[in-house]
């Protein structure tokens, strides 16, 4: 599964692609409304942190031509929902939540997708489940340090780990015979459900914490 509609083989995954790149774009706006940026700026963190997880994972893929340079709609539609997210956000009293609930939104599609992608290319299973992580959490990473934070992936409730766990799963159900369309549609309400868990109950890993002095 590519960003490029000709490789989008059932409705399903192109629905919660074009659902995905929406929500992600928002939850860049939202950050760079944060930082006080100007429109520019916000159209170009709700471009990148769309469409540069699935962008990278392409390069390191050797998956050509990239998805969005053949369908620029796509950029439309991301530059659109980050503008209209600047019209919008007085009226979200809850800005936290939104940003949230959108960013995982597009972790859990993005996880897919990317799992798609190297499977359609033939790679071996644990690069498809490095090409789902990578784009899924990569526009995030990336939204999250140009905006001059310490990324979410890195420091907050589980993340990564629940694109492991949604690449996981749909490898694992693909490999007992579960039709396509159903395996996504499961994956991905069980990989939003416990984002959305782990946000609420404060899940996360271990952390590591050093301040040893070094004399």
């Amino acid at each position: 599964m590519s960003d490029q509609l000709s490789l989008l083989p059932f409705d399903l995954m192109l629905a919660i692609y074009l659902i995905a790149i929406a929500a992600e774009a928002m939850s860049g706006a939202l950050a760079a409304g944060r930082r006080d940026m100007d429109i520019f700026g916000v159209a170009v963190i709700a471009f990148v942190t769309a469409l540069g997880g699935g962008t990278l994972r392409d390069v390191i893929l050797g998956n050509y031509p990239i998805g969005w340079t053949q369908h620029p709609v796509y950029v439309y539609l991301v530059i659109a929902a980050g503008l209209l997210t600047t019209l919008v956000a007085p009226y979200l009293h809850h800005l936290r939540r939104a940003f949230l609930l959108l960013d995982a939104l597009g972790l859990v599609a993005f996880s897919l997708i990317g799992c798609q992608v190297a499977l359609l290319l033939g790679y071996p299973t644990v690069v498809v489940i490095m090409s789902g992580m990578l784009t899924g959490i990569s526009g995030g990473i990336l939204r999250d340090l140009l905006c001059n934070q310490v990324p979410v992936v890195f420091q907050r409730e589980l993340y990564a780990s629940v694109s492991l766990v949604v690449c996981a799963l749909f490898l694992m159900f693909g490999a007992i015979g579960l039709p396509v369309d159903a395996n996504s549609a499961l994956c991905f309400a069980g990989g939003l459900s416990l984002r959305l868990l782990a946000i609420r109950h404060g899940w996360q890993l271990p952390t590591f914490s050093y301040h040893r002095r070094w004399d």
